[in-house]
């Protein structure tokens, strides 16, 4: 089990880890439950400090709150048993997996949101793909039990055929939808007992006890449930490895809790799993001056990188905040910090993050995740160290799925469109490019839903009228290769030829087929899906 002791360094104490589930599951429900769970806010959606009527959604944009979906990944800092967590609530929605793989280089575990009615679904499995190649453990929470769901056992043979993941229950319930009682703790053969908010339960406490074979179980299941709780947990055993935490620590095991977020029931529980278990600050890989060096979280040298940036969270004051996942030492306020291309800055009011309010750190350790304001100096990707000289890698850019052209309806508000546009693209909500022939700007995303946000959000924050019009491209791709030999493949496609927002050379095609042509024909030049995005 994991240390709680006061005499640890301060980056031992950190836990950070994201939410990841399919669209629908509850994942923001469940974020705001465990917040509630942990003391951290009194009602869901309000925020315990800064006084009883100010309220916080981890959902702040507009067309989040109208849509009632989640398109921005949000920080929140609370602390429970001695641990301080950073809980990464990333965007539900598939159009915005880009930012969603960003949010997981900035976590050490992930929990697994799944609806019991529907198991293991496409998005939940994109997902797992993605903490995999980061080796990132995964704690399964299954909810909506209060609804109708599937046979427990089809559930975790759903994990562990879909996800190739041993699946040890933690807990197993009793029924489902109206049936449902609550969920069995395998370990202490307790029933905790499933009652809704306000039947005498409060959901800063741990659910009511039960001993499975004790007299007062009678008071909360009929015979026939009770015998089929024992058989049902009694085949979990059978069937499911017993919890290994070194399994689950190396991404081959996940455990699993049940419950419902939206009744308050079993996140306690999940929360006292995730103290118990989830891993803190591991090293990092990065180079060094070229060379490969592992960052420990115990080092003494600030360093850290940007996973993502936003603007405008205040709509009161313009404002542009990196995020910044610390990997190694203690941060001070006022420190000065450097990027690996030389850029330096003072961090003069850093910020702790709780949905968009926000609190000035006067320190911050590895495992923490920073709010570093600036005025476009960073970027994702960017690395942030006290000598400059590290440099972490690993934060992508992905091949956008959809291409258009944005003109503007006032067109002398040109370079406010330029504006606009650019500091969308290095927040990452799209990508942009610039044409080598003509000015308009072609806009990159991987869904639509990432164009409509771009609509709104610069008609909220610039004031301008955009038209998102079709392109006559398909996709991009970024090229490399010897400098004759771009040029020369260039010469040859001009009127498709463009860069992007770091002056990094991308090819646009008109098909896939024209992108598998041009990779026949000119052999000497990489055509990449993906581009590394590092300082």
């Amino acid at each position: 089990m994991t240390s709680n002791s006061t005499d640890a360094p301060e980056w031992a104490r950190r836990r950070s880890f994201a939410i990841i589930s399919h669209p629908d599951a509850g994942k923001t429900t469940l974020t705001e439950t465990l917040l509630l769970s942990a003391g951290a806010i009194r009602l869901a959606g309000q925020v315990r400090a800064r006084g009883e009527n100010r309220r916080t959604q981890s959902d702040w944009m507009k067309i989040e709150q109208e849509r009632g979906i989640s398109v921005s990944a949000s920080v929140m800092t609370f602390e429970h048993r001695g641990l301080l967590f950073n809980l990464l609530d990333t965007p539900g929605h598939e159009d915005f997996s880009e930012d969603t793989y960003r949010t997981l280089t900035a976590a050490d575990s992930a929990i697994m949101v799944l609806d019991a009615a529907k198991g293991v679904e496409p998005r939940t499995l994109k997902l797992v793909e993605v903490c995999r190649l980061r080796d990132i453990p995964i704690v399964t929470f299954i909810n909506k039990m209060d609804r109708e769901a599937l046979d427990p056992v089809d559930l975790l043979e759903d994990i562990q055929d879909k996800l190739a993941l041993d699946a040890t229950p933690m807990q197993w319930p009793s029924g489902s939808g109206k049936r449902f009682k609550g969920v069995l703790d395998i370990a202490t053969n307790d029933l905790l007992r499933f009652q809704k908010p306000g039947e005498d339960r409060d959901p800063h406490e741990p659910a009511e006890r039960v001993a499975l074979d004790g007299s007062a179980i009678g008071e909360v299941l009929s015979a026939e449930e009770a015998d089929e709780l024992r058989e049902g947990a009694e085949v979990a055993k059978e069937l499911c490895p017993p919890f290994n935490r070194q399994s689950f620590l190396e991404g081959h095991l996940t455990p699993v809790f049940f419950g419902s977020a939206l009744r308050g029931f079993g996140v306690r529980e999940l929360l006292e799993g995730l103290a118990d278990i989830i891993p803190g600050p591991a090293p990092v890989t990065a180079s060094s001056n070229g060379n490969p060096v592992e960052i420990e979280p115990g080092g003494k040298e600030v360093a850290g990188f940007v996973f993502k940036v936003q603007a405008n969270m205040d709509p009161n004051h313009r404002d542009r905040v990196a995020f910044v996942r610390l990997c190694s030492g203690r941060f001070k306020r006022g420190m000065k910090l450097k990027t690996e291309a030389g850029k330096q800055l003072t961090v003069s009011s850093p910020i702790l993050f709780f949905a968009q309010d926000r609190e000035i750190a006067d320190e911050a350790f590895a495992g923490d995740v920073m709010g570093v304001p600036n005025h476009g100096t960073l970027r994702v990707g960017d690395s942030l160290s006290e000598s400059g000289k590290i440099r972490f890698t690993g934060i992508p850019n992905f091949a956008p799925e959809i291409l258009r052209r944005a003109r503007l309806a006032d067109p002398l508000k040109a370079k406010h469109l330029k504006k606009a546009l650019e500091s969308l693209a290095e927040e990452g909500v799209t990508q942009l490019f610039r044409p080598t022939l003509g000015g308009d700007f072609i806009v990159g995303a991987v869904g639509a839903l990432q164009i409509d946000v771009m609509r709104e959000r610069v008609a909220a924050e610039y004031g301008l009228e955009v038209d998102f019009e079709a392109a006559p491209y398909e996709t991009a791709r970024w090229i490399e290769g010897d400098r004759d030999k771009i040029e020369a493949f260039a010469d040859r496609h001009k009127s498709a030829m463009a860069v992007d927002i770091n002056g990094d050379p991308v090819f646009l095609a008109k098909s896939a087929w024209e992108v598998s042509y041009s990779e026949e024909k000119f052999p000497d030049v990489s055509f990449h899906r993906a581009k590394e995005r590092s300082a």
